[in-house]
């Protein structure tokens, strides 16, 4: 009887390691996964996902790039705002990523499909929706937009877009003829000396669009200017003898005070004090130039022959003579109305050509 009951047990337990052995690895009927279920059917299974996912995904995105270039077919492009003028009832068409500006005239909107979103002030604009002047409404993505023109009318356009009204787009820029400032005329004698200095970063306008050419120059603006040219150096620990009207590190012109005191570039008034707010003069800016190329190891020969020919040549302080011989012998400073008016001041506009004379003289 016992080996019955014995034959009995083992036989049960055989059919359940059959059953067991049959359920796939990390089920409930086998919850041990083993090595080669990771490395054969469970890695297998999910490279499969990952690869339906992906497929899926890449799928999806090029459908959508299709509909976009396809809503786009038959529209010009434009990198750049383009002017464009509207007859009164005149349409234009933005594709999807396009922007219009309404410049003048009165113009509405109808949206096609999609969302058109006025930049200027972030609001969805609806089918019906007048334009306001200077403010910039973008279709977004999968979107079509027809801007209506109630009367002649004129805007800028950017991205794709379809007129019926006319079209110019702007020339491309030429890079020697950018700079913002309204003061500075392509035609004007300092024209050159003003792109130089500016795009150098030697000097800034007055204000954002002014260059204020016709501004006299003041001694700190002078030495602000050089310390610019010389790469806005350090002066160092040691910064010689500050001057007693020049002792604010606030001031925009302290640093470059500093380290041109501290390289004997300038040396002040008797009285100890350097007067950065005066207007500096001709024979002044001599001086300091002629000590910064010192500074700066160039070459100090001067012909006196060149000096000599100018009728005022007394006029100049003794101070300043050596220096002024020096710059008109490489004409950094050519004069004016054959006369060297040393004691005249400069302005902005006469520094920045001379910046310009002395970098082309040192680099002839």
């Amino acid at each position: 009887m016992k080996r019955i009951i014995a034959l009995c047990l083992i036989l049960v337990i055989t059919i359940g390691m059959v059953t067991v052995s049959a359920s796939p690895a990390g089920t409930q009927g086998d919850p041990i996964v083993s090595r080669r279920h990771l490395e054969g059917a469970f890695s297998d299974t999910l490279r499969s996902d990952i690869t339906t996912s992906m497929e899926g995904a890449a799928s999806t995105a090029m459908s959508r790039l299709d509909v976009l270039y396809l809503s786009a077919a038959g529209y010009t492009f434009t990198r750049r705002f383009t002017p464009v003028s509207l007859a009164s009832s005149g349409t234009i068409s933005l594709g999807p990523g396009s922007s219009f500006i309404l410049t003048s005239g009165e113009a509405w909107l109808s949206v096609g499909r999609g969302t058109v979103v006025n930049i200027s002030t972030g609001s969805i604009s609806a089918t019906g929706t007048t334009l306001v002047a200077n403010q910039r409404y973008f279709s977004t993505e999968d979107t079509a937009v027809i801007i209506t023109a109630r009367s002649a009318a004129t805007g800028l356009v950017d991205g794709f877009f379809n007129t019926d009204g006319v079209a110019t787009p702007p020339p491309p820029p030429d890079p020697s003829n950018i700079l913002p400032f309204s003061d500075v005329p392509t035609t004007a004698w300092f024209r050159n000396a003003v792109e130089f200095v500016f795009h150098n970063d030697i000097f800034t306008g007055t204000t954002p669009t002014t260059f204020s050419p016709n501004t006299p120059m003041t001694r700190g603006m002078f030495v602000t200017v050089l310390h610019r040219l010389d790469g806005r150096p350090d002066a160092g620990s040691e910064s010689g003898n500050m001057f007693s009207d020049v002792t604010h590190p606030s001031t925009f012109y302290f640093d470059a005070v500093m380290w041109a005191n501290t390289n004997g570039i300038v040396t002040g008034f008797a009285d100890g004090t350097f007067r950065p707010n005066a207007s500096v003069t001709r024979e002044q800016m001599a001086a300091i130039m002629y000590r910064y190329a010192e500074f700066s190891g160039e070459d100090m020969s001067a012909a006196s022959s060149t000096f000599d020919a100018f009728p005022d040549v007394n006029t100049v302080s003794g101070f300043a003579t050596d220096a002024m011989r020096w710059a008109v012998s490489w004409e950094i400073i050519r004069g004016s109305g054959g006369m060297l008016n040393p004691r005249n001041t400069a302005t902005r506009a006469e520094v920045a050509q001379i910046i310009l004379n002395y970098t082309q003289a040192i680099d002839a």
